[in-house]
């Protein structure tokens, strides 16, 4: 075997590392992908005699291309078209992935680590997620230890009063999820009624290239009221009879996604409260964030 092949082999093992890392700190698997590309370019260029520790290195790599990237990428976030939302992706149901790794990829966690900046969230990625010891990820993104601490404090804060801890049970969650599915293609509204938190929120992201709504759906008879229409009524240019609805894994947990004959039209996902109740939809119809999902790609959502 010859020092490319070697090098190859090496950067391979760590792939699906990097692309983990890139996605929750990009929220984005098409830059996310692009950040691990480039990663491989930057490693087939490195004199690797000098690297002790070729995953600590790639991941370095890896997280300041994607904090180079969230921050050219900032503005156009905050001129977007109604909310923005992640681009989901479907992920494989690997026995092994632990309920953090779950929670730490879902929507809901995702569009928190939005409100951070580009150094908290690397920190908090990679500190809470990742378990990396603070003198490695201030070698990663090249701050003191000090400072590296402080921001770790700054983004935990934060992303606890956003996102309070509930004991999770995925099974619950699956079962609530299913019967919802059947309750929204079915048209029956008091099944999704009761499966709602009275103050559920429908965020709907089409980022001005299809018709959502530009404000979070809230309330339960109104978001029931939506998702009952389901069958009854076109979406995007599509006739029911033309619209194919499945349960998948996306981002961690089961959702749902909508297609026409050629296409991927919308990803609905969903979080819970503390009574197992639908506190939370997430639905993605912009075109330009279907493309992981629409080629059936599965990526791994292991931290480890």
């Amino acid at each position: 075997m010859n020092e490319q092949d070697t090098d190859q082999e090496q950067f391979q093992r760590y792939r699906s590392l990097l692309f983990s890392v890139a996605y929750r700190l990009l929220g984005s698997a098409a830059d996310a992908e692009d950040a691990v590309q480039d990663a491989w370019i930057k490693w087939s260029a490195a004199d690797r005699s000098q690297v002790a520790d070729p995953k600590a290195y790639l991941v370095r790599i890896v997280s300041h291309l994607a904090m180079d990237r969230l921050r050219s990428t900032r503005h156009k976030r905050e001129v977007y078209v109604g909310p923005w939302l992640p681009e989901p992706i479907l992920t494989g149901g690997d026995a092994s992935d632990t309920v953090l790794d779950a929670e730490s990829v879902s929507m809901a966690m995702l569009v928190v680590l939005e409100t951070l900046s580009p150094l908290e969230r690397a920190v908090f990625v990679l500190k809470e997620v990742f378990d990396f010891s603070h003198a490695e990820i201030a070698d990663a993104v090249e701050r003191s230890e000090a400072a590296v601490r402080q921001a770790a404090h700054r983004a935990r804060e934060h992303v606890r009063a956003r996102r309070p801890r509930f004991t999770a049970d995925r099974a619950r969650q699956r079962d609530a999820t299913e019967r919802f599915f059947a309750a929204a293609t079915g048209g029956d509204m008091n099944s999704l009624l009761e499966l709602l938190s009275p103050d559920v929120t429908l965020w709907t992201d089409g980022g001005g290239k299809v018709r959502q709504a530009l404000r979070p759906v809230v309330g339960a008879p109104t978001v029931a009221a939506w998702f009952a229409a389901i069958g009854t009524v076109s979406y995007q240019g599509v006739e029911p009879s033309d619209m194919r609805a499945e349960l998948v894994e996306i981002n961690g947990g089961t959702g749902m996604i909508f297609s026409a004959p050629d296409r991927v039209i919308a990803t609905v996902t969903f979080d819970f409260d503390a009574e197992g109740r639908i506190s939370a939809i997430h639905n993605v119809a912009n075109p330009d964030k279907l493309g992981a999902v629409g080629k059936g790609t599965h990526h791994s959502i292991r931290t480890r």
